[in-house]
């Protein structure tokens, strides 16, 4: 068996490297999905929900990436309970003021507040089908 370790220890790492770089090429890939099927689903709010402006492709996906951002602070600061990716009641108010919050960096997004909760809403019963989030 000490051949087996030292095959371990000082053999070929190329096959481990690969490996790592794969699962690394993986979670890009997994996070530009996850950006594009977010713009998407902001694009059929904007078409379904009023006070919600219409989103053009580019703009959907500048303010999917922005939400993530401003979501992902909130889960630092807050932690998961006060996260806009947590269930329940907190989550729903928390994503509805980060969709709001995102129209004033984004160019071209307009949420009124009711557009904001509106679309949150119809955000959570499509990641019920189509989770958007990569853990």
């Amino acid at each position: 068996m000490p051949d087996e370790k030292q095959a371990g220890e000082g053999g070929n790492n190329q096959g481990l490297r690969h490996d790592r770089d794969m699962e690394g090429a993986a979670s890009w890939v997994s996070h530009i999905v996850r950006f594009v099927v977010s713009a998407l689903v902001l694009m059929l709010v904007g078409y379904i929900v009023p006070g919600f402006s219409r989103l053009t492709f580019g703009t959907a996906l500048l303010a999917a990436i922005v939400i993530a951002l401003i979501g992902y602070v909130i889960e630092a600061i807050g932690g998961r309970q006060v996260s806009p990716y947590g269930h329940g009641i907190v989550g729903f108010i928390v994503s509805a003021i980060v969709i709001y919050a995102a129209q004033f960096v984004v160019p071209g997004l307009r949420v009124t507040i009711l557009g904001a909760l509106l679309g949150a809403f119809v955000i959570g019963i499509v990641d019920m089908f189509i989770p958007t989030k990569v853990r």
